[in-house]
């Protein structure tokens, strides 16, 4: 009874897709074929476990905000990623065990975008019936300036 319990949990975590954003910076020391490899080596990790690299964004050498490891600057990488969170698990001990990255973060993102959704659409409601109240008001006041109109001409 058990084992079927099991297989049921695995199917559900499997089911839900999870968008994760993971920042990560590579210490600045690092040549830059050695910074694409790396890229590309975190990407297939990622890929291997089921999840899906949607964004690679390479922002580039930047100024940290304090050192770390008595380094001033790094190279920041954000991947975009989908994937159920096991992936993630993998992805991070990877990360945690490779010397060229000084420092990631992991955030998990789809309830904020469904969230930022939800306002959006608020917004386009509220908009909508703005203009709506709007566009009515201006048919009365046309209707009465119409019948004002023709009273003066009476």
């Amino acid at each position: 009874m058990s084992g079927r319990r099991t297989e049921v949990i695995q199917k559900e975590e499997t089911s839900l897709m999870r968008v994760y954003e993971v920042m990560f910076i590579i210490s600045p020391t690092t040549e830059e074929g050695d910074i694409d490899k790396l890229i590309t080596q975190l990407s297939d990790v990622a890929t291997s476990q089921g999840a899906q690299v949607t964004k690679i964004d390479r922002m580039g050498r930047r100024r940290l905000a304090y050192p770390i490891q008595k380094l001033t600057e790094g190279y920041y990488v954000v991947f975009t990623i989908e994937g159920t969170g096991l992936e993630i698990a993998e992805l991070e001990r990877r990360m945690r065990v490779t010397d060229a990255v000084i420092r990631y973060l992991t955030v998990r993102i789809d309830q904020e975008l469904k969230r930022a959704e939800k306002f959006r659409s608020a917004r386009a409601a509220r908009a909508a019936a703005s203009r709506a109240t709007r566009s009515s008001r201006s048919r009365s006041q046309i209707a009465v300036a119409e019948t004002s109109d023709e009273e003066d001409e009476e």
